[in-house]
This record gives C-alpha cells, structure tokens and sequence, in this order.
C-alpha cells in the first residue's frame, strides 16, 4: 500500500459512520480509535491496515477510526486519559518509563496499559545524502542531522546513541520536523536524518527513489553499545535492495513494539480484536511483509500486562505467558 492510498484510506477510516444489522434492525457499531504515527510513517501504514482488518473481519460491527500522531510518547500520553475502546502503538521501554514517572513522563506516573497482541519492530535507520562524505557513523561528527521527529521515541533513541558512541556533542542538531527531512535533504539543507519505523519505510522509500542516500550501518562495537540502552532490543539486518540504491546488507538495531489498550476496552472486544489480528496476520503479510516476523510469542516481550480479553485468546491457543504479564 503507498503511502498516498494510506493517508486516503486513513481519511475515509476517520469519517465513516457504519451501522450494523441485529435482528433486522440498525445498530450502531461500536468505535474503536487506533492512534497511529506520522502520515510518512510505515506504522501508519499498518495502523490503517489493521483498521480495515478490523471492519472487515467484524462485518461492520467494529467501526475503526485512525488517527495520526506524532509518535510514540503522544500515544503512551494520551492512552491515560483517553476514554472507550483506544488502541495504540509504543515500544515497552516508554511503558517502563511511564510506571515510574520518568522523563518524559515526569508527574505522570501510570500503569494502564494493557496488552493486546505484537507490532512489527522498529527499524532504526540513520540516512544521509551521498556524497555528504559519511561512510560510517563516527562520520556524523561536524554534520547536520536531524534526531527524529520532535518529542518523540526516536528523537530520544537517536540522543542516546549519539551520547555513548561519543559523537552527541560533535553533530550539529537540527531542528526541523522529520515530515520536512526529505526536503531537506534534496536541498542539501541537512546532511542527514534518523527515523525509526518498520522497513522498508515508505518516507525513504520515496526519498531513495529520487535521492541518492546512504543508511549507515552500525559496527559491531557500536551496535553492542547500543543494545546495551534497552535489554528488549536485539541486532537487526535491513536485507540490500530493500530500498532504492541499497546495495550491501545494513547493520543496524530493532525495537520491539506492541499494540496496547487500556482497562476501559471491555473484555469481549480486546478479545475479538487480538483473536482478528492473529487470524487475519498472514493476509496482512501478503500486502505488506513486515508482519511476516510478528509471533504470538513475542507477547511476553511486550512489557504490560495482558489485558484480561487478549489473555483469554492466548489460554485458548496455549500461548504461555510469563506471571508478570497477565
């Protein structure tokens, strides 16, 4: 799916009022908001898959609603104040961070996430032009380069990284919305960027189309470092040709992410919608393949404890779970 047909889908997703038929009479069905990412994003991308799954699979008894965020903080924010059926995106280390309070969630400390089912992973992805002369992160130094969207997990992620590999100090920090990072780009304003989205994500798969960039590929002495931030995280291969001029495999990290709810969404309904989700993975697989790498099993990675609902599935599949997650 490209990602103009996401953003129309998405609209139509937002506006459509459906009405479901029970004992030959009109009801209305019932609303579930999934709170997405950036419109350029490869999670918007699955968030309006997962939104047409739902209505689909539900003969309309389910009525998704889209909505775009600026990432993953946005959506931990909003979760603990958002009433109904909310589903949104996040990896389990802002979750951690939320239980405690800490940045960026000082004086907000909340534990109402619920798990529903996993994420494809995060693909951490540090682009710059070709010819910019940087052929290794160490290269950065003395360049501009945008950390991420603004407030977001990956502003924060990109931070970290730059600060143990040494290099934080040395890179001049721009302050542009990631939206306007492609631009950028071809107008030679930056000399690179960092976005973290599943790949192949369709940002760079359009900017590498008409731009020749580089992904840099972390050593395996920068990619220990990195791991070392989050024990949840794990090495992570972007396979050459996945975009436009890609050539060599590139070495980089993943961070897992999961599909959580909160306590309002009702047993019943976090149940239909985990058992849809893994019933229906391989079609959605078949449209785009980063789902091809989801299992059940990755649930216990997910940090949250597994809403009553979506438990109930996991028991009826055998999916063991470990105590501290249900």
């Amino acid at each position: 799916m490209s990602t103009k047909l996401a953003r129309a889908a998405g609209a139509a997703l937002a506006t459509l009022v459906t009405l479901s038929t029970v004992g030959g009479a009109a009801v209305a069905a019932e609303q579930v908001t999934l709170k997405s990412a950036k419109s350029t994003s490869s999670y918007y991308v699955m968030t309006v898959q997962l939104a047409e799954m739902l209505k689909k699979a539900s003969d309309g008894a389910l009525n998704p609603t889209v909505e775009e965020s600026q990432g993953s903080v946005q959506n931990v924010k909003e979760s603990f104040v958002r009433p109904g059926n909310f589903v949104f995106t996040t990896p389990p280390s802002l979750l951690a961070s939320a239980r405690a309070g800490e940045a960026p969630f000082e004086g907000q400390a909340n534990d109402g996430a619920r798990t529903l089912f996993v994420m494809p992973f995060i693909t951490v992805h540090f682009v710059v032009r070709e010819g910019a002369g940087i052929d290794s992160v160490s290269d950065l130094a003395g360049k501009t380069f945008i950390a991420g969207a603004k407030g977001t997990f990956c502003e924060r992620r990109t931070a970290k990284i730059l600060e143990i590999l040494g290099i934080a100090d040395k890179v001049e920090s721009v302050d542009v919305e990631l939206s306007a990072a492609s631009a950028a780009m071809r107008n030679g304003k930056v000399d690179g960027f960092a976005t973290c989205s599943s790949h192949p994500t369709p940002q760079l798969v359009e900017l590498s189309a008409t731009t020749p960039v580089d992904i840099l590929s972390f050593t395996d002495e920068e990619r220990a470092k990195i791991l070392d931030l989050d024990a949840m995280s794990g090495p992570l291969t972007i396979a050459a040709g996945t975009y436009e001029g890609q050539d060599a495999p590139v070495e980089t990290v993943g961070v897992p992410v999961g599909a959580y709810t909160t306590a309002n969404m009702s047993d019943e309904t976090a149940y239909t919608i985990t058992k849809t989700f893994w019933e229906w993975k391989d079609r959605l697989a078949a449209d785009n393949p980063w789902w091809t790498g989801v299992e059940p099993s990755m649930v216990s990675l997910m940090g949250a404890p597994v809403h009553p609902g979506a438990a109930r599935y996991y028991e009826e599949k055998g999916i063991a779970m470990p105590a501290a997650q249900n």
